[in-house]
């Protein structure tokens, strides 16, 4: 199928959550012609996520404070991080967070800063906390889209990227069930995470894990792509809203015949205190035992939440707003009992890049959760907002100095694609085997089903008829083809690393493992995901 070129422009940004806008308005300050799609929306992906009052941004204190977080990144990592990345990272955010209010965005700060609440998960002193709210960010960057005449292109589902000589020139598209090609001298990835592979996930529908799969087969890495957030979110009422981690604490947990679920753990109200400080489930703290029987008591019958009268009569400022923002947004209150279980979150690996967003493919940058690097095994509250701001930025200067000495490709495009029978319920199945056997526990028989489905499942797609007349299955293909590639590169790290670090806990191997202290590198040979140590 010969794929009709629709646009042609200096920068293509395929994602629009923070890290993609921001990419596009740097891109476009620096004079580039600049072209932003989304699968969904514009303002789209986890950073305007509805199930949630905001996001938490946090920088260093001050310069002197930057050496600090470096190394508190690290830790909290363990030891999975790359070092002049992060040392990239540090230095810019406090610079991104005032560019950002100086632009119009307004930042929600703590009137109470000394409460522990302002801690951020994972970390061990205060920092400088931000409120990141959806309204403000998208009336500013709205604003400066029309200004920069940065072109939208709302529903265009990223399917492959165009490359020549090696060189990365653009993308094909699925578009209202047509498929179309927009070319360019230089493009950014800023698709997000890969929540959406679980059947419970935290994200909006899009965070499939498009980006990482077509980087993949355009010949970029991965890394880090074992250690994902998982975390408490509502299951009824108000599916998908996030469960504030600061109320553990304040609450008592039971089953669906009111029975306390943690009667069996010895101190359990220690782990509960513990268990305040992070939302994202970590093997490195005896609380994680808090997670696993919240999991298994939500497959049996349910587990509900009610809250103390200590926590509704005296809430902490941080917990205040955060109900403040659930009755307004989902008509739930102190009083109210939820039920929770265990959701996919945010990704804390991705594409690998260098300190200036490049990748190993040129042509090619990333920016924001698809990419890794930044982040270890663990990750600091409020660091991932900061990395879409940081890497956006980046990325955009980066992709339109780069753009300055190509020119545009017109070579013809060419797109093969085969018939998927019946997507959806491959699909739902995908996600049910990935739920059983990759969120908070995993062992080697559980990983081996997962990765078993992805192989029989791409090679049954792949032996299928070849199909080019309809063009809303070519879309199925390449979007099922690329869930199944981004899940292996979940997997095949995960088996490999045989201990438990950060996120990744195998029950098999329960403990960490000071030979298991690299990280683990993921690419595509001939069709096939690999994933192998660094060296």
């Amino acid at each position: 199928m010969v794929i009709e070129c629709k646009e042609k422009c200096d920068v293509l940004v395929i994602g629009a959550g923070i890290a993609g806008i921001s990419a596009a308005i740097q891109a476009a300050k620096c004079g580039s012609s600049v072209v932003l799609t989304s699968s969904t929306a514009i303002f789209s992906g986890s950073s305007f996520f509805p199930g949630t009052w905001g996001l938490g941004l946090i920088g260093p204190e001050d310069e002197k404070d930057e050496a600090d977080l470096e190394e508190s990144i690290a830790r909290v990592g363990c030891g999975m991080t790359k070092p002049e990345i992060v040392k990239t990272f540090v230095h810019n955010i406090n610079p991104s967070i005032y560019d950002l209010e100086s632009r119009g965005v307004k930042l929600r700060t703590a009137e109470k800063q000394d409460e522990k609440e302002f801690i951020p998960c994972f970390d061990h002193k205060r920092r400088n906390w931000n409120g990141l709210e959806a309204e403000s960010m998208r009336a500013v960057f709205k604003k400066e889209l029309l200004e920069y005449k940065v072109k939208l292109c709302p529903y265009y589902e990223a399917l492959e990227l165009i490359k020549n000589d090696k060189r990365v020139c653009g993308a094909v598209f699925g578009h209202k069930d047509a498929i179309l090609a927009i070319r360019s001298k230089a493009v950014i990835l800023a698709t997000g995470g890969y929540g959406g592979l679980f059947k419970n996930y935290l994200t909006t529908s899009d965070i499939m894990g498009m980006g990482h799969a077509i980087a993949l087969r355009a010949g970029a890495s991965l890394i880090n792509m074992e250690f994902m957030q998982m975390m408490p979110g509502f299951i009824s009422p108000s599916p998908k809203t996030v469960f504030n981690e600061k109320t553990f604490r304040f609450s008592s947990f039971s089953d669906d015949k009111g029975n306390n679920i943690f009667k069996n753990i010895q101190d359990y109200t220690e782990l509960l205190e513990q268990r305040s400080t992070h939302g994202p489930f970590t093997s490195a703290c005896m609380d994680r035992e808090i997670d696993f029987i919240i999991a298994k008591e939500e497959l049996k019958g349910g587990v509900y939440v009610r809250y103390s009268d200590e926590m509704k009569n005296n809430p902490p400022e941080f917990i205040k707003t955060y109900f403040e923002w659930l009755k307004d947004k989902k008509g739930l209150t102190f009083n109210d009992t939820v039920s929770v279980g265990i959701f996919a979150h945010a990704a804390n690996g991705g594409i690998k890049i260098e300190s200036d967003a490049s990748t190993e493919v040129s042509g090619l940058y990333a920016c924001g959760e698809v990419t890794g690097g930044m982040h270890g095994a663990d990750r600091i509250g409020g660091l991932s907002s900061a990395n879409g701001l940081v890497f956006g930025r980046i990325a955009g200067n980066s992709a339109a100095i780069d753009s300055n000495t190509e020119t545009i490709s017109d070579e013809k495009i060419i797109l093969k694609a085969h018939y998927v029978f019946d997507y959806s319920s491959k699909l739902a199945m995908l996600r049910k085997i990935m739920t059983e056997n990759a969120m908070i526990s995993r062992n080697e028989i559980g990983l081996n089903k997962a990765i078993n489905f992805c192989k029989q499942t791409l090679e049954e797609i792949n032996r299928s008829t070849e199909n080019l007349s309809d063009k809303a299955k070519v879309i199925e293909y390449y979007r099922l083809s690329a869930n199944l590639f981004t899940a292996m590169a979940v997997l095949k790290p995960a088996i490999l690393r045989k201990e438990s670090r950060g996120s990744h806990y195998r029950e098999d191997y329960p403990e960490i493992i000071k030979s298991e202290d690299k990280r683990i590198c993921i690419f595509e040979k001939d069709g096939k995901i690999k994933a192998m140590y660094e060296r």
